[in-house]
């Protein structure tokens, strides 16, 4: 066990991809598990892989109710809980001008209100106790227009940054105690890519597979990032990117938008 003191943590969209990495993870550094999906029968798996003190919950995170309910099954099985991972989520493959109604709503519900029932419901727990530490998976592209196919999966995340953002100004000055941490991967080597909306095909989109015009689009395992929240839990910090490439290409974005896009189509 790496760390000095045993966790309660509870993981969203835990039956697969980074959810399951992180589960595994955090098992073998033997903190307490909470895991959510809504496919019982691989969120048992991934409970059994995890190797500690774990527990499930069959829960539609889209759905306040379902968070809600998340929140008092984790209280009932320990006594507290000390970090809480909004990590589900579902990507897109259409263009802003192919996108519909259906599309940006169903965006925005798995990426971004399951996030904030989720902050919503553990958060005056926290205030409570003093302390905790919400942690929110995003994505590089919610940063850097590189993979224009995700559009509304990458408008949801830039979405959940800001929420992400202000939740963590708003507590800074009167709870120090509560850490408000965002994560930011790159291309993750998962199957993430099976449950991306539009997708007419078995072979990932570009935006998944992999290749792109700088390191900052390599691939990365989903253990990888996994290590990467390890380290956060125990080290709190504002925002992580999970490859150190994509923090220098964002940063070159954002000092000039208008260079780096015209680049980028030029390229």
């Amino acid at each position: 066990m790496n760390n000095a003191e045993t966790k309660t943590i509870v993981i969203t969209g835990a039956s697969a991809g980074i959810g399951a990495a992180m589960a595994r993870r955090l098992g073998l550094d033997g903190h307490n598990l909470v895991l959510a999906a809504r496919r019982a029968p691989e969120l048992d798996a991934v409970a059994r892989d995890s190797r500690t003190h774990a527990i499930t919950v069959v829960a539609d995170v889209t759905r306040r109710a379902d968070v809600v309910r998340l929140r008092d099954e984790a209280l009932r099985a320990f006594p507290a809980v000390d970090v809480w991972i909004n990590n589900a989520g579902r990507g897109i493959t259409r263009s802003v001008m192919e996108l519909t109604d259906a599309d940006l709503d169903d965006m925005m519900a798995v990426n971004v209100k399951s996030a904030l029932y989720g902050m919503q419901a553990i958060v005056p727990m926290f205030i409570e106790r003093g302390r905790g530490h919400i942690i929110n998976i995003s994505s590089f592209l919610g940063r850097v227009p590189i993979a224009t196919h995700g559009s509304a999966y990458n408008a949801a995340k830039a979405a959940l940054n800001a929420l992400t953002a202000n939740l963590r100004v708003d507590l800074q000055q009167k709870h120090p105690g509560i850490h408000v941490s965002l994560v930011m991967p790159g291309l993750v080597s998962t199957d993430f890519a099976r449950n991306v909306t539009g997708s007419t095909s078995a072979t990932p989109p570009p935006w998944v597979a992999g290749g792109g015009p700088s390191p900052a689009m390599k691939p990365q395992t989903a253990d990888e990032v996994a290590a990467v929240v390890a380290d956060l839990i125990e080290h709190p910090r504002a925002e992580v990117y999970t490859n150190p490439a994509s923090a220098s290409l964002a940063q070159r974005y954002l000092e000039d938008v208008g260079a780096f896009e015209v680049a980028l189509v030029s390229s």
